[in-house]
């Protein structure tokens, strides 16, 4: 069982998503706006938060970068727009995954069990791990990445797909494989998906973002020696 914070300004939605949650087990907390939410997860914790973008008061960008700045609560956004910006926008504020208005309860349900496992797994992980490449340190105790000694930031999906393709280094991975193992399901979105982290994780890495091969028709590799 899991409490989720449900934000949206049409209470269909929100009654939509809260009886498949309660179905699933859960425990749900509605909020209709941006501002509501914020309130709520400044008083409230949860295992999971799923916001919609277009909201009055607050929309859901700012609502989830406000929320961010205290705490690291897993995020799925919503949004009746497909866009490659707003995935963009939303990856880098460091949301955990995107679904697209109209959407399947059921698919909802199965990425919120594998964005909230993947959390809980990443929350106990203890092994102390620490890959050099040169200048690039990745600690992965501390999920922590360090550049020429400057730590960087990067968006927990980030994390979870640079980890995995380290760990991975030298093996060529598929882009099925890529997204079933990060993104925690059989994924069946958009596999632009995988490309846009990518190019956000590349970005990040700066110096180094060629260690990330791409691997015409087949996905990536992470080379160690460039």
């Amino acid at each position: 069982m899991y409490k989720l914070l449900v934000v949206d300004d049409e209470m269909h939605i929100r009654e939509l998503i809260k009886k498949y949650a309660i179905f699933e087990g859960h425990v749900v907390v509605e909020a209709a706006d941006g501002m509501e939410a914020v309130r709520i997860a400044k008083k409230e914790k949860f295992d999971l938060i799923i916001m919609d973008i277009m909201m009055p008061e607050l929309d859901g960008f700012s609502a989830c970068k406000e929320i961010r700045a205290t705490q690291n609560t897993p995020v799925i956004m919503l949004s009746a727009r497909g866009e490659e910006y707003d995935k963009i926008h939303g990856f880098e504020l460091g949301i955990d995954d995107y679904v697209v208005k109209p959407f399947s309860p059921k698919e909802l349900m199965l990425r919120v069990k594998a964005v909230i496992n993947r959390s809980k797994s990443a929350a106990v992980q203890n092994e102390k791990e620490i890959l050099q490449v040169d200048g690039l340190t990745i600690d992965f105790t501390g999920r922590l990445v360090y550049i020429d000694g400057v730590q960087i930031n990067l968006s927990p999906k980030e994390y979870d797909l640079l980890f995995y393709l380290v760990r991975n280094r030298g093996i060529a991975l598929t882009r099925e494989k890529l997204l079933n193992a990060v993104w925690g399901y059989d994924f069946y979105g958009d596999d632009r998906t995988l490309d846009t982290h990518i190019k956000l994780l590349r970005k990040s890495l700066g110096a180094y973002s060629s260690c990330i091969t791409t691997l015409r028709g087949v996905g990536y590799r992470f080379d160690a020696n460039r």
